[in-house]
Formats: C-alpha cells, structure tokens, sequence
C-alpha cells in the first residue's frame, strides 16, 4: 500500500509552522492511543501513522529533505524514518499524555538520575511601610545542600558510587510495548544509575544534609501581597551536579492602621474640625516614613470631600514612579466638651435653626457614597 503523505496524516499545510505541526500530532496521538482504543487494529496504525509522520515533519533536516524528495528522501535502508525510541523526546509535545497513559518515567526523568533541585517557597510577613517604602532583612532559608564529608556523592570517604549493573548507569530500564519502547525508572538504582554500597555517615548515602542558610534580601519599595520576589540558584540542590532550584519569596503585607492602599495609591482619612470645614484653613496630613504634607481646605468645605495628592503615594514596585495620596476630611466630632466649648456649640445652634444646615441626602450626590466606593470611583 502507497504511504500517505505526511502533511496529510497530520491534517497541516506544507506551509505550517513547529507550532502547528505540534498541535495537530498530539490531538492524533491522545485520539488514536492504543489504551484509549483498546483491540482496535485501526487506531495502532494511525497512531504509528501519526507518530511516524511527526518524527519526520518536527525534525527541520528530514523535514527539508522529504519536501524535496518525498519519503525516499528519509528512508533508511528501505525502512521508514521512525524511531519507536523518538517517543522519548516527545514531552514537551505530549505534554500529560505520558502521565495518562503510565509513561511519565520516559518523560520527566534525566538518565543517570540527574535532577534539577526544587525550587523553595518562603512567606515573608511585612509591616506596611516596610512593603511600601522598600526594606532590606535577613532570612533563614532551611534547604538541603551537599554533604561535606563525601562532596555530595552519598559514598563513604575512600569509597565511590558503582553503576548500576540492571540499567548500566542509565537511571532507566526498557521493554518492548507493542510496536514502541516503553522506559520504566531503574527498581535497583530508582533511577540514580549508580548503587552506593558504602553509604556516607554523616549524610546516610543521600549526598545531602539539611541545613539553615542565611540570605539577606532587599525588598523593592512598593511591593504588595501576593507579589514575589525569585532568587535564582538559591533554591534546593540539584542530584548528580544538576543545577540548584530557585527560591520564592512571596510577600504577606499587614494592614495599617490608617493607611490603605489601591494599586500604588494611597488612601487615608481625616478627621477635622467643624470650623476649619466651614471657614476653610490649612491642614496637617501625616504620609508614608514619617513625612508631612500640607492639605488647603476650602471655605464650605464637605464632609466626605477628597484631596488628591500627585505623586505622594507608594513607588511603583518596577520603580517607575509614585501613586497619588488621596485623603478624605470628615468632621471631628468630640466626645466630651468644656463648659466654654459647650456654650459655644449651643450659640452656634442658635445661629442655625433646625433645617437650614439639614438636607436630605440625593440620590447623585457623591458625599453620601461609602469612603472607599468613592475612591474606586475616581481610579475607574
């Protein structure tokens, strides 16, 4: 029977990119997979049809040399261009294919055990000025690094690791599976490639012991709950001489007293006298590290009116610029007052009967909103 040509078995153009070719393969592959299609002869042949025909169109020579030629352009020895064994590079392709179908061991694992380390994830609780002003502390990372006493080989001094003799060093056994090679992890060596018979005391053959390192971070001002900092090589060691993992720092920002934050805005409330409301007057606003700022309260000023500060809120944490400070004033009602104060209030109430000052609230009128859906309002 004449061969289907390639791009047809895929259901791609001749023009189509890696990208293509990679999408159209893995629906074939978890369409046709014989554990999905179990006993049926068809699906094995346009599985091994699929697989055939992306081990040609994914590898950019043979690629190039089938357009040219057609299949006698890839065929070796009269043999078609498939490799059972090519499955073993398709991870980044199948992507959880492996996993649905038992083959994870082909995909995920390096031969002779070599793994990059992990990466550690560590909760940094922060005050809010710490977070919004940038800060610098000192962390104790627990990890494990390499033993000292056998250089993070796992092997006592004067001893060394043996290969494995079931796998021959490969951390990976095969068998045949059908029409393709299936890898299993290595039962002797778990997938290491070597057996340490004289195991290191200090670390009991692991090549590891855990310890406590001592990192000092600069935190960027501006920084918020959620966001993270990475620090790369910082992370557990990698096996075999793999590299280390990465270390996340994940920031927990605790909330302020009077202070809020929206984005890099920020927001606080003022409480002032009826007076400096009525007849208007200059204020005090405190901000962020101890700073003051100088707030002009128009005569008739509203309760519940708010004041826009450019450029005094919190750094951007990517380091491009400030928020705005935006500040709402309220009327500073006290609790206990002295005669004199007393007296003056009740003159004022004189002054203005029951119903000159009182109105109902309407429906458009801002001041009524609750403080923070009013803040919302002005970032949009």
């Amino acid at each position: 029977m004449a061969k289907r040509d390639y791009y047809e078995v895929l259901g791609v153009g001749r023009e189509a990119g890696e990208q293509d070719i990679k999408s159209a393969y893995r629906k074939l592959a978890l369409k046709y997979h014989p554990d999905r299609n179990p006993g049926s002869h068809e699906a094995e042949e346009k599985f091994k049809e699929a697989a055939e025909a992306y081990a040609v169109l994914a590898d950019g020579d043979k690629r190039r040399l089938y357009d040219r030629f057609g299949h006698a352009g890839v065929n070796q020895g009269g043999q078609p261009g498939f490799d059972p064994n090519a499955f073993a590079d398709f991870g980044d392709i199948l992507g959880g294919l492996g996993d649905i179908f038992g083959f994870g061991d082909i995909f995920g694992r390096r031969r002779g055990g070599a793994q990059r380390g992990a990466d550690v994830v560590y909760d940094l609780s922060l005050s809010f000025e710490e977070a919004a002003l940038g800060s610098e502390t000192t962390l104790q990372i627990p990890r494990d690094e390499p033993c000292e006493t056998c250089k993070g080989s796992g092997a006592a001094p004067g001893s060394t690791p043996q290969t494995c003799t079931q796998c021959a060093g490969r951390g990976q056994v095969h068998f045949q599976n059908g029409f393709f090679t299936v890898a299993r992890t290595c039962p002797q060596c778990r997938g290491a490639g070597r057996i340490i018979t004289k195991p290191c005391p200090a670390c009991r053959g692991a090549g590891r012991v855990g310890r406590e390192r001592q990192l000092t971070v600069k935190i960027p001002a501006g920084i918020d709950t959620g966001q993270r900092l990475r620090l790369s090589g910082e992370g557990e060691f990698g096996s075999a001489g793999a590299p280390p993992g990465d270390l996340y720092i994940v920031a927990h920002v605790q909330e302020h007293a009077f202070f809020r934050r929206e984005g890099a805005n920020l927001i606080s409330e003022m409480a002032i006298s009826f007076p400096t409301l009525v007849l208007g007057g200059t204020i005090k606003v405190p901000g962020l590290g101890g700073e003051e700022h100088d707030v002009k309260v128009p005569e008739g000023t509203q309760s519940g009116m708010i004041f826009r500060l450019r450029n005094k809120g919190i750094a951007n944490v990517s380091g491009r610029g400030r928020g705005d400070y935006l500040v709402a004033v309220k009327v500073a009602v006290p609790k206990k007052l002295s005669r004199d104060q007393r007296k003056a209030v009740e003159d004022l109430a004189k002054a203005f009967p029951v119903g000159d000052v009182e109105q109902p609230p309407q429906e458009s009128d801002e001041a009524e909103k609750p403080f923070f859906e009013r803040v919302k309002d002005i970032f949009g």
